[in-house]
């Protein structure tokens, strides 16, 4: 796995061989059929495990929404972009590969894993809005999803194909996010005052 997690980095998912794998670990080439059934089992179980570590790292930059639930957020987008930029083969395993998730169950649940930290941020957000005025948490978490993995995809990753940006993408995924938020009225006014938005 650790020679698939190279190779991945240097050629993306799709320059992974079975045969170069072994090679770059120094085994047989019919080492790697005693583990894995094939090339995809294989990438399958980088991305598993790359997924294993993103819910980690957000549930730790979540933290609960301690100790106010906007200051919490503004980490786990943080969070989000590290990620990408310190774990990029993982990264890449597991959303480039292109693996169907009927074949890999295990690696669905551990992706629904980690959105349900965003989810559950998004939640919490929400619940701060009169009810009337409360946006889908669902909806809305998977607005986030999409704002957060394009800026990290495209401006945040730790490999060469990380796109020129003149800012942080920190500081975009920042702005990006005090424009969603604040056009669903959040945080509420009286809130404001105290956030860094």
């Amino acid at each position: 796995m650790r020679a698939a997690l190279e190779l991945i980095a240097e050629k993306g998912p799709a320059g992974l061989t079975f045969a170069e794998a072994a090679r770059f670990a120094g085994v047989s080439p019919a080492a790697p059929y005693r583990h894995f059934r094939d090339r995809d089992e294989l990438i399958a179980s980088v991305a598993l495990r790359g997924f294993e570590l993103f819910a980690a790292a957000l549930a730790r930059a979540w933290d609960d929404g301690k100790p106010e639930p906007f200051r919490a957020f503004e980490r786990l987008g943080k969070a989000y972009l590290e990620f990408a930029r310190s774990e990029p083969a993982y990264y890449s395993a597991m959303f480039e590969a292109g693996l169907a998730q009927q074949a890999h169950p295990e690696l669905r649940a551990a992706g629904e894993t980690a959105f349900a930290v965003l989810r559950e941020a998004a939640e919490r957000l929400a619940a701060t809005l009169p009810p009337g005025r409360r946006p889908p948490a669902l909806m809305m978490s998977l607005h986030i999803w999409a704002l957060s993995h394009g800026i990290a995809s495209l401006f945040g990753r730790g490999d060469s194909a990380r796109r020129p940006l003149p800012m942080t993408a920190e500081d975009l995924l920042e702005a990006a996010v005090l424009v969603y938020l604040r056009g669903l009225g959040l945080p509420p006014e009286a809130d404001r005052d105290h956030m860094n938005f």
